[in-house]
């Protein structure tokens, strides 16, 4: 909230101007947020607000005159620009409130009436310019009651509200799961610090009672009770819940009639991933936060802004429940098999054309749908009949599912393509949105308005007639309205009736009783004719809303088979194939590969994984780029694309039940929180010590890296055996620590195995082939020689290697780090150093010191 004095009116606002008084009034209502206040043809800001947008948004700042005795600071925008500062404003993380003139200029006394008609926040965009068209944008909030964390988020573009519970202590990794676009919260929490980093909404504690909340969401979905939707015992979700739909309410000033119900998520639903899985997956951003190439770039073929948020939404959520994916897997092969009959291609030419019909519905509910929102919508559900008999003609009973939600629409599509133009205008106020034909008022205001050109030249031949003036015009402009022109070289013919209206340099204009009477007639009509065409609108924006359920259903399969059809396309441009699902704790996987990594290289070496009861930890060892992380991440990808519903890149797989993926792979420093590589590097390891259970997924890649060598190996080891002693899980542990090799000889459930290169001279080749049994050596030299490593530095650094394997290696192997240490024995001192501590530097003359110094080096040589 501003606390610039200039923004408080004394009491009573004595001294300020009306206009200023009226400001500071609706000021008063949106204190945290821009308030953008309509004069004329700008947009206008004062005082702090000016301030803060004229540094945000780099534009002018001015000062003009005085209210109360303090010079009013301004900046504005022009009203016809005003969406690209809103974008900006949005994307800064800033809340803008639009006030717009709503009196009649004619009959105010004093400054006209204004109102805020609109709230623009981070978290609540519905307009189209605003969003991105293949991202969510959530509104979540947040709030904990003693140790357990409540969490309520909506797409306020579909309508979709959600809420779970999660303790306390991981409501941060839930915010990096949701990634809010605007986080609310109670004034007196402090919510937990995210990369996301979302603006932050501190609302009333008591906002977030949940008997308050139970009561407003039985009136918003119109129930007696939430008994049906299965919030019973969820106080802290359902207090988040409520003030999150207050808040909706208020800035979009609407009831919100497309929020229809709520979904409880439970932790059991999903294949759980934390935000460093998410981030070492690249799932839909790069490790350095790109958007491609990542899982979503290389899957996301969908013709529809709406299945490129539902293919991602399934990334991100993948799902336990194997029914729900077979039918995805179904739908998938459905649509493959269509495909080979020419069938998916005119599902995806179909789908192509299709408006946003989910986020049009969304606007359509909050009153602010465009002329061009409904025109697109009336020319997509036109497809519906095409599109619904290319799906019941397929066969699939996948795609029979998907058939029934994607009827024609023939009432809404008739109602549309009645009341609207081909090509309507692109906002109600211009005029030129409903057809010719629909209304007969509208018609019959629209022809007196048409009529004025035929009027003007048959009134400009009979007066060029009447006074002989032959180059007499009768012409209309927007300022002046309509008129008589004459030469000055003709008004001593000028009529007695004509009234001079305008003088000229070279002419004068004139108007007559007949003409003024048809402009009063003309400017009447054209002002009644827009207020019909408002009103027609409206009354179709009203009809429609009494449709959505049905719009948010048409959209809602689109999305989905839109999505499905990427995967199809997917499976056979990328070469997928379907994953089998079994009760057995096992990952088989034949001939896997990396997506993401395949689509950048020319040649990918596909490797087979089996992990089971049996053989639940694959210690992996092998060079440097050698593939060990682009193994890992692989295995990990095929288990996250079968969960998501998607074919998976191998020639088969089989997976038992996943509850969990966690990555501990790669690490950097963590300034801003205080936390070194190791402590970042430990933090993870811990989260995953404590969380994962006999069925989850775990990839570790070369822990202990961060400190010494023997800290780093005692660790490595304990954790690599409480992995496979205690929690049992399936892991793919990598290390260059080969003292771990040792652990499958002492557990039966760990095996050994590497990534293959060959050397050759000086030089290696890494052959990126998963093999049985433990590597040899890590090859370090050769990559740094390859990473342009100075040829002095590697030649020193393989003379210092080969000294500390003879000191280190007995046998031919490396030494056991595990082993009881050896009995110490005293070294024979070299005859150099003995003969050096013979010496008495300060005894000795500089010619003496010399002498002594080369007999040193003589010794040294021989």
């Amino acid at each position: 909230m501003s606390k610039n004095k200039d923004m408080a009116a004394p009491k009573g606002n004595e001294g300020h101007t009306p206009m200023m008084q009226q400001y500071l009034a609706l000021k008063a209502g949106y204190p945290d947020m821009l308030l953008f206040y309509r004069m004329g043809d700008f947009y206008e800001l004062f005082h702090a607000d000016a301030e803060r947008a004229a540094k945000l948004l780099d534009i002018t700042l001015t000062t003009r005159g005085a209210s109360a005795g303090q010079p009013i600071r301004m900046a504005g925008v022009p009203f016809h620009a005003i969406e690209q500062y809103l974008a900006k404003l949005v994307k800064l993380g800033e809340s803008v409130a639009i006030c717009e003139q709503v009196g009649d200029p004619a009959t105010s006394k004093g400054p006209v009436e204004r109102k805020v008609v609109r709230v623009v926040t981070p978290g609540t965009l519905t307009d189209s310019a605003l969003l991105a068209a293949t991202k969510e944008s959530l509104l979540v909030a947040a709030c904990v009651l003693e140790r357990t964390a409540g969490l309520a988020w909506l797409s306020l573009a579909s309508g979709r509200l959600r809420v779970t519970e999660v303790p306390a202590s991981r409501l941060a990794a839930e915010l990096e799961r949701l990634q809010p676009a605007e986080l609310l919260v109670p004034d007196d929490f402090d919510p937990p610090a995210t990369r996301a980093n979302a603006p932050v909404k501190r609302i009333e504690s008591w906002q977030f009672d949940p008997s308050s909340a139970a009561r407003e969401f039985a009136r918003q979905f119109g129930t007696v009770d939430l008994s049906g939707y299965g919030v019973e015992g969820l106080a802290a979700a359902l207090g988040a819940a409520g003030a999150l739909l207050a808040y909706a309410r208020h800035t979009q000033q609407s009831a919100l009639p497309h929020v229809t119900g709520l979904a409880v998520e439970r932790e059991s639903e999903f294949v759980q991933m934390d935000a460093h899985t998410r981030r070492n997956l690249e799932i839909s951003e790069t490790l350095s936060g790109a958007d491609a190439p990542t899982l979503a770039s290389l899957l996301d073929r969908c013709a529809s802004a709406m299945g490129s948020r539902r293919l991602r939404h399934w990334l991100h959520h993948p799902l336990r429940d194997t029914a729900v994916l077979a039918g995805r897997h179904d739908g998938i092969e459905a649509l493959v098999a269509a495909n080979s009959r020419v069938r998916h291609p005119d599902i995806a030419r179909a789908l192509s054309g299709w408006s946003d019909v989910e986020r049009i519905a969304a606007r359509v509910a909050l009153g602010s749908a465009r002329p061009r929102d409904l025109a697109g919508l009336r020319d997509t559900l036109a497809t519906l009949p095409a599109l619904h008999a290319i799906l019941s003609s397929a066969g699939a009973p996948a795609l029979d599912r998907l058939a029934v939600p994607l009827a024609p629409a023939d009432d809404i599509h008739a109602d549309l393509d009645a009341t609207l133009r081909d090509e309507p205008a692109a906002v109600v106020r211009e005029g030129g949105v409903i057809a010719d034909g629909f209304d007969r008022e509208l018609d019959e205001l629209r022809a007196i308005q048409g009529d004025c050109g035929s009027f003007l030249m048959e009134m400009e031949k009979r007066e060029r007639e009447r006074t002989g003036i032959a180059n007499l015009r009768v012409e209309f402009n927007k300022v002046h309205g309509f008129f008589i022109e004459v030469t000055q070289g003709q008004l001593e013919k000028v009529p007695p009736d004509y009234r001079r209206r305008q003088t000229m340099k070279n002419a004068e204009r004139f108007i007559t009783p007949e003409l003024k009477a048809f402009e009063d007639k003309a400017l009447a009509a054209g002002d009644r004719a827009l207020a019909r065409e408002r009103e027609l609108y409206e009354a179709l924006l009203a009809r429609l809303q009494g449709r959505l359920a049905r719009l948010q259903e048409i959209a809602d399969a689109a999305a989905e088979l839109d999505a499905l059809a990427a995967l199809a396309a997917s499976a056979q441009a990328l070469r997928l194939t379907r994953p089998a699902f079994t009760g057995e704790d096992v990952i088989e996987i034949a001939g896997g590969r990396h997506l993401v990594v395949e689509s950048q290289v020319e040649d990918f070496i596909p490797n087979d994984t089996m992990l089971s009861r049996s053989r639940q930890l694959l210690l992996i060892t092998g060079p440097n780029m050698g593939g060990k992380s682009t193994y890992m991440r692989q295995v990990a990808q095929i288990a996250l694309l079968a969960y998501c519903g998607s074919f998976v890149p191998a020639a088969a797989a089989t997976l038992g039940p996943v509850d969990r993926i966690f990555t501990r792979i790669g690490a950097s420093d963590d300034l801003a929180g205080g936390r070194s590589t190791f402590m970042v590097e430990m933090t993870e390891a811990a989260a995953i010590l404590n969380n994962a259970t006999p069925r989850s997924l775990v990839l570790v890649d070369e822990i202990g890296r961060g400190t010494s060598t023997f800290d780093g190996l005692a660790l490595a080891y304990a954790i690599a055996r409480h992995l496979a002693e205690r929690v049992r899980c399936y892991a793919l542990f990598a290390t260059h620590y080969f003292e771990l090799t040792q652990l499958a000889a002492e557990l039966p459930n760990i095996a050994n195995v590497h990534l293959d290169a060959v050397e050759h001279k000086d030089r290696i080749v890494f052959l990126h082939r998963l093999e049985p049994g433990p590597a040899d050596k890590s090859y370090g030299i050769h990559v740094a020689h390859l990473a342009g490593i100075p040829k002095e530095i590697v030649r020193v650094a393989r003379r210092h290697l080969a000294e500390l394997e003879t000191h280190l290696r007995s046998g031919g192997a490396q030494a056991d780090l595990f082993a009881a240490p050896a009995a110490a024995t005293e070294p024979e001192p070299h005859p150099v150093l003995e003969a050096l501590a013979d010496l008495d530097p300060d005894a000795l003359s500089p010619r003496e010191a010399l002498e002594a110094l080369y007999r040193l080096k003589r010794r040294l040589d021989s």
